[in-house]
């Protein structure tokens, strides 16, 4: 029997949550991020935005360029939270092996469920749409490279724009190869600007326009890649529906409102960013060994500089001060930053060995670091603030 693949994604997931919350924005060209004078970020923009060219990704000011009256709504993440966790439910309910990506965004493996492959992506869709009110669109094929593309291509090819397009795009088994071949090769998974251009000057410019090089070819000018085109180009995946997500790094990063030289500034930012991947790590019961900092000048100009430690490491204190060596590295005293970031990899799980000499300290330390996270978990993260958080009026 085929396998029966759905991928799932939530159409303009954001903006569908802030429409329920204020339905006088639904129709309206509006956008969730922060503010163009702060040099915010669009994070999801309704369909009405997207007919002036509103993407996410783009920055605030761009976008009301674009769209002169375009809403702008805060984030709320909390509600999007939920949100997604009520589709989970529903996605638990009906398949046992559910690969969730994102927020808004998740495998399901469906094989044997009754019905066709098309009646039960519909079943879902309608579900969440009148059980939740989220528009959601679907793809459905035998793997999950094509599930996802699938998607794509039945988002793209809705009939309305200004509305999401809560598209349905199945692939029968055995049409694969010939569903892909058409299509841009910037379509396919793994084919980035560079190796598009590497491609451009094979004459490849479609997906099948690989099929049609041997896979010794492919693999002799782009080595392992070469072999991921060639199955690729074909349709060909055999990837499960992994039902855990192992999470390989835990980063945060935030883009002043003007660029800062300030070292105060900047050493409080980054202990913010620190606390803040240490909750993280601790809240999924994780240590890792590589720091790693972000850097973004007033040009744009970006540099990361890591470091890996000898020990795995959770607690904000060890994250900020491994953090903070790098930074001095990393800085000219007095150069203009317009972004900054912390980072960690080489996760896993925590594990952590106390010395005879250490332990009371330590376990002290963990003592604080549980009560503290317990309390923003409960009053938010601004409801605990540090000493050197606090100004003289």
């Amino acid at each position: 029997m085929p396998r029966v693949i759905l991928h799932l994604d939530l159409d303009a997931f954001f903006c569908a949550v802030e429409e329920q919350h204020n339905p006088a924005l639904k129709g309206v060209p509006f956008a969730v991020g922060g503010s163009p004078e702060k040099r915010g970020v669009v994070a999801s923009c309704s369909y009405p935005a997207r007919v002036f060219g509103v993407r996410s990704a783009m920055p605030m000011a761009q976008a009301v360029r674009r769209c002169p009256d375009l809403v702008i709504v805060h984030q709320h993440f909390e509600d999007y939270r939920h949100y997604s966790r009520e589709v989970r439910k529903r996605l638990y309910d009906l398949a046992p092996l559910v690969e969730p990506l994102s927020i808004d965004e998740a495998f399901l493996d469906v094989t044997g469920l009754p019905g066709t492959p098309a009646q039960i992506a519909r079943r879902l869709q309608a579900q969440i749409n009148d059980e939740l009110d989220l528009p959601c669109s679907l793809g459905v094929a035998t793997n999950k490279l094509v599930a996802k593309i699938a998607n794509n291509i039945g988002k793209a090819t809705a009939p309305h724009k200004d509305r999401p397009p809560n598209a349905v795009k199945v692939i029968p088994p055995g049409n694969e190869a010939a569903f892909l071949a058409p299509l841009p090769i910037r379509e396919l998974w793994g084919v980035g600007p560079k190796t598009a251009e590497r491609l451009a000057l094979m004459n490849i410019r479609t997906v099948g326009d690989i099929t049609r090089w041997s896979q010794a070819d492919l693999v002799a000018r782009f080595g392992k890649h070469g072999d991921d085109l060639y199955r690729r180009s074909r349709g060909l995946d055999d990837r499960p529906v992994e039902t855990e997500y192992e999470a390989k790094s835990i980063s945060k990063e935030t883009t002043f409102g003007e660029d800062v030289y300030a070292v105060d500034v900047l050493l409080h930012t980054l202990r913010q960013l620190a606390d803040g991947v240490g909750r993280r790590l601790r809240r999924d019961n994780l240590s890792g060994t590589t720091i790693k900092i972000k850097l973004r000048w007033s040009d744009f100009t970006t540099i990361t500089r890591q470091d890996t430690l000898v020990n795995p490491i959770n607690t904000d204190r060890e994250i900020y001060q491994a953090a903070e060596k790098l930074f001095y590295a990393a800085w000219p005293r007095g150069k203009r930053v317009r972004l900054i970031g912390v980072g960690i990899t080489g996760l896993e799980e925590s594990r952590r060995q106390l010395s005879l000499w250490d332990a009371e300290e330590e376990k002290q330390e963990q003592r604080l670091q549980s009560t503290l996270d317990a309390l923003r978990d409960r009053f938010g993260d601004k409801s605990i603030k540090r000493g050197s958080d606090l100004k003289d009026d």
